[in-house]
């Protein structure tokens, strides 16, 4: 891994989230750079185990390291100047799918737990449900899903950048609160379609 404050604050993020028995979908996993604008994001995906694939809930997590970013704490370690903050963006969604009936919004925002985490000194900001609906080419409906958004930033101050073990303190709660999330919304009384054939539930 890049010795670099970004893959410092992934490796936390997935200490925190495997620390809490989540089970991660490997094949979702991606790090990619925009080669137009330089932006570098990380994006994966876990579930709870045993759930199959894929997942009845499912947490879909990116986090972003714009190009200013980079510029800033380019500075702040050549230079050893600290001008201006970097800023890591999180967008975290629980997606609930593999439904064989469109689900009811409330029912669904009252499975979330009552409070958000905060990460540093900003807590996420919660954007409400989207409903999907899957056809196939009959126009036959095949399953309905719901999603429910969070985004946030994260700024990282000089003693972070300095002792990286801070991203651990700051990154440590969400694990936990996804988890959290994650088995409350499995628990709902919303009516699932089976796994495909030779998976769990």
């Amino acid at each position: 891994m890049l010795d670099h404050v970004f893959t410092d604050a992934i490796g936390a993020l997935r200490d925190a989230l495997e620390s809490a028995l989540l089970e991660r979908q490997a094949v979702e996993e991606r790090f990619q750079a925009d080669i137009l604008l330089g932006d570098i994001t990380w994006e994966t995906s876990y579930g709870l185990p045993g759930e199959g694939s894929p997942p009845r809930v499912q947490l879909d997590l990116s986090l972003e390291w714009p190009t200013w970013a980079q510029t800033a704490y380019r500075t702040w370690y050549l230079d050893e100047e600290f001008t201006e903050g970097p800023v890591i963006d999180i967008e975290i969604v629980f997606r609930v799918q593999r439904l064989a009936e469109t689900p009811d919004p409330a029912v669904v925002m009252g499975g979330m737990p009552p409070f958000t985490p905060q990460i540093g000194d900003e807590e996420l900001a919660g954007l409400g449900p989207t409903l999907e609906t899957v056809y196939d080419a009959d126009l036959e409906v095949v399953s309905h899903a719901v999603e429910i958004t969070y985004t946030g930033s994260y700024e990282l101050d000089e003693k972070t950048l300095e002792d990286g073990s801070a991203l651990d303190e700051h990154f440590a709660q969400i694990g936990g609160w996804i988890t959290a999330a994650l088995v409350r919304l499995g628990d709902l009384p919303l009516t699932f379609q089976p796994a495909r054939e030779g998976e769990e539930r």
